[in-house]
């Protein structure tokens, strides 16, 4: 699309809206953790070049994957407080007649003993631990001669021993990103709100460490789309926590977001978008008799389904969460229920903990409004009040669920 940059929608002022960009605010990667990764990955790549000499002058490229590449990194599975930063490690020459296993094995030993940081090799990368519970995943890559810029072979070997089913995996992250960053432009309205809402936040922290990381100001949440993938990708979150199998790969959700990209749209009418396109997409392949396939739309032997969905009930059931998504948030955008039942719906679709803090931090805001009895309601019982302090019903009886830690209500009271 090469879009420029285009107005947009404020997230904050239509009431459901508003809720959505808060949750999304509260489990998307804040700017100076985003900043931190930075100099840390490129802290990894000067140790590997300076002190492992099988890696000096051998690392061709070292950079942003899957979410960090779009600027669409959340909290990770389970938790509220870890992220996952992937990095492609480009190698050069001398990795090249080396196998899956090898090269794995060479990088972990390069980064083991780095600042005291636990490491583990995994199938396709090696992850370091930090303190602060970020966890750094390098992936290494041979690059394919003769192709677009970084298409790429990472490896696949599950170890400690060579295995027939060790392999090489065509891979060209660089161009999906590229490409799914040409089909979100930049909405000013997103990316105003948002910056204007961390500031707001690390003003409410003044002694949050923030002097010793680089500059902040190339981050930013920059389209409704990114929102609503970051919002689906919790909703996939919370509902895989009791659950055994592999869940929706990020980049699968990545790629159906930038398919639909809708610039210029409301944020609940792109995460209802973006949900019905998927369930669409697992429907036809259901009804084939096949599982999902997805392809890198800029590479197609990159195949982003390759390990997952492992079966039609396994794809089937996320298309049953989706709908039941759609459903609520279809109820929501009409308002169909009293404010009291907003916080049970989403404390069950986006987990108990992100959205207590975000009644409590929303609650700060209207409580003076909602105590000086000025909101009024309407027929079908939504509340009538200034777009910045208003809430909205919601009426999703199928998928409420009960109130797991909290007492508070949307408004922050405790019930009678």
């Amino acid at each position: 699309m090469n879009m420029s940059r285009i107005i947009g929608v404020d997230p904050f002022v239509n009431p459901i809206d508003r809720i959505l960009a808060e949750i999304a605010l509260s489990v998307q990667l804040p700017p100076s953790l985003h900043a931190k990764a930075i100099k840390r990955y490129e802290a990894v790549r000067n140790h590997l070049e300076s002190t492992t000499s099988i890696f000096v002058d051998q690392i061709e490229h070292f950079y942003p994957q899957g979410s960090m590449a779009i600027d669409a990194t959340i909290s990770n599975r389970g938790t509220d407080d870890e992220y996952d930063i992937d990095i492609i490690a480009q190698l050069g020459s001398r990795f090249v007649s080396m196998t899956p296993l090898e090269i794995l094995n060479e990088l972990e030993q390069g980064l083991v003993g780095y600042r005291g940081l636990k490491v583990v090799r995994q199938t396709r990368c090696v992850t370091l631990y930090y303190e602060d519970s970020m966890h750094l995943d390098v992936t290494p890559s041979l690059r394919d001669p003769r192709t677009p810029d970084r298409q790429s072979r990472i490896m696949h070997a599950k170890g400690p021993h060579r295995s027939s089913d060790d392999r090489e995996v065509p891979m060209n992250a660089y161009g999906f990103a590229q490409w799914y960053n040409d089909r979100t432009p930049d909405e000013a309205m997103v990316t105003d709100a948002f910056r204007k809402r961390w500031t707001d936040i690390d003003n409410m922290h003044a002694d949050a460490e923030v002097d010793d990381v680089p500059d902040q100001s190339q981050f930013g949440v920059k389209s409704a789309t990114t929102l609503a993938l970051q919002l689906i990708k919790r909703f996939r979150n919370i509902r895989w926590l009791n659950r055994s199998g592999r869940m929706p790969p990020s980049i699968v959700l990545s790629y159906f977001a930038g398919k639909v990209a809708m610039p210029g749209s409301a944020l609940s009418e792109t995460l209802i978008a973006l949900s019905t396109l998927i369930v669409s997409e697992i429907e036809t392949a259901t009804r084939a008799g096949r599982t999902l396939h997805v392809e890198n739309p800029t590479y197609s032997s990159d195949v982003f389904t390759d390990r997952w969905p492992e079966s039609i009930q396994q794809q089937d059931l996320f298309a049953k969460d989706l709908k039941e998504l759609i459903a609520g948030l279809e109820m929501a955008r009409r308002a169909q229920i009293a404010p009291e039942a907003i916080p049970d719906w989403l404390r069950g679709v986006f987990g108990d903990r992100v959205v207590t803090k975000v009644v409590d931090r929303m609650a700060g805001q209207i409580g003076q409004t909602i105590l000086a009895g000025q909101q009024s309601y309407t027929r079908r019982g939504g509340i009538l009040a200034p777009a910045a302090t208003a809430a909205v019903a919601v009426a999703a009886p199928a998928i409420l669920s009960p109130v797991q830690a909290s007492r508070h209500t949307f408004y922050g009271d405790l019930p009678g």
